[in-house]
């Protein structure tokens, strides 16, 4: 089953409006396979950096960026971004936590404090 990205809380009409121009490098992320929506956990599984780059070319500038690493042995093991569009004053905020190598991690997005949700 195909999940398109939602915007949550925005009605139907104002989810095809928000998502239609401004997150098509997103979208393609989706239908490419490249993330997919977890349904053991409310949330997106994916490269982050993947993520991120979709985001700037869907006109997401960096504001913010911080990682996490684990205190054993100082791997990454999550972070947390945030970008503005200077064109629609935007805001996207990703959050990341990393599994096992072999996993993909899990990621969280919002854009305008909104979850960006699967249907």
């Amino acid at each position: 089953m195909a999940h398109k990205l939602f915007i949550g809380g925005l009605s139907a009409a104002a989810d095809r409006r928000k998502m239609s121009g401004p997150m098509t490098s997103l979208n393609e992320l989706r239908e490419q396979g490249q993330m997919t929506w977890s349904e053991d956990e409310p949330g997106w599984t994916g490269a982050p950096e993947e993520i991120l780059a979709a985001l700037a070319a869907d006109g997401f500038a960096e504001c913010k960026r911080e990682m996490t690493t684990s205190r054993r042995d100082c791997r990454p093991v999550g972070g947390v971004w945030q970008g503005v569009n200077p064109q629609t004053r935007s805001v996207a905020s990703l959050i990341w936590v990393a599994r096992q190598a072999a996993q993909p991690a899990t990621l969280f997005i919002e854009i305008d404090g909104e979850g960006v949700l699967s249907l």
